[in-house]
């Protein structure tokens, strides 16, 4: 196994750690929405700072350009990499989630989808189910998921050969229903609260896990951590959870630690880089 396979077995129990998890909040903090290119070197030294070896860091840029997240561009011999739109697209989406741990302001509706597929269709099943636990949905009871949000069905489903075999509802619960009873029997609410306890166990009273040296390795390994926990979490109404909800908690610390490190962190960033303006014309090919 090689220098990126060791770092991604030694991280394996911590994927917020991984070097694509930790080079996609970098390009978020500071490449998105910017019309430049970033030096490689540059991006190798970010991954260096959190612990991840230059061959482990050349082969993440490779594989993000290869899947469409980075697009290359040559200045003399040096390779830059930009955002391409793809990547732009998912990064917004992930930063309007990163505030937004707890649900204080649920409307009391929810998003019903139920399907049936016949057992030779295993494979689309799996997929289905994958997309609606991402998309928040927790499962009710056999075939009928649950999302305490309204969420873009249509847009869901899209690529997937389901459609024929799926019914989607938006719906309030009505007596006898115990909501915070449902909840529960849809979701393992041990495991989305243990994810914030860890957090705050890391970060609330210390510096952050090993490897968080500096300020931008502090707010790189924190707001990867905390991305991956809150798109673990539905945003299940407050009201309905127990009582001393980890996530109110940990999403205080992070609020405030987030503004403190990217002050921090912003000198850092702007000596370490070289940057390239990019005028309208193809990027290389991957």
């Amino acid at each position: 196994m090689g220098d990126d396979g060791d770092a991604e077995a030694a991280n394996g129990s911590q994927p917020w750690r991984r070097p694509q998890a930790i080079m996609l909040t970098f390009c978020a903090a500071y490449m998105l929405d910017r019309d430049e290119a970033v030096y490689s070197g540059s991006l190798i030294e970010v991954l260096r700072r959190v612990g991840v070896g230059e061959h482990a860091a050349r082969s993440t840029l490779s594989r993000m350009s290869a899947r469409g997240l980075l697009a290359r561009h040559r200045s003399g011999k040096r390779v830059y990499f930009s955002l391409t739109d793809q990547a732009a697209e998912v990064l917004e989406e992930g930063g309007r989630r990163l505030g937004q741990a707890v649900n204080r302001d649920w409307d009391g509706t929810w998003t019903l989808l139920g399907f049936s597929l016949p057992e030779t269709r295993r494979a689309d099943r799996h997929l289905l189910r994958s997309r609606l636990t991402w998309a928040g949905f927790g499962l009710l009871q056999s075939g009928l998921w649950i999302a305490p949000h309204a969420v873009d069905v249509e847009r869901l489903l899209d690529g997937l050969d389901v459609v024929d075999h799926v019914k989607a509802f938006r719906a309030v619960t009505l007596p006898p229903t115990r909501i915070n009873e449902m909840i529960a029997d849809a979701w393992d609410l041990g495991e989305i609260a243990q994810g914030y306890r860890d957090f705050l166990r890391r970060w609330e009273a210390n510096e952050g896990p090993p490897g968080a040296d500096d300020p931008l390795s502090r707010q790189l390994l924190m707001a990867a951590e905390w991305l991956l926990i809150i798109r673990q979490d539905p945003r299940l109404p407050l009201r309905h959870l127990p009582p001393d909800w980890p996530a109110v908690r940990a999403e205080r610390l992070f609020l405030h630690r987030r503004d403190t490190l990217e002050r921090q962190a912003r000198p850092v960033v702007e000596a370490l880089l070289d940057r390239l303006p990019l005028h309208p014309g193809p990027a290389l090919s991957s």
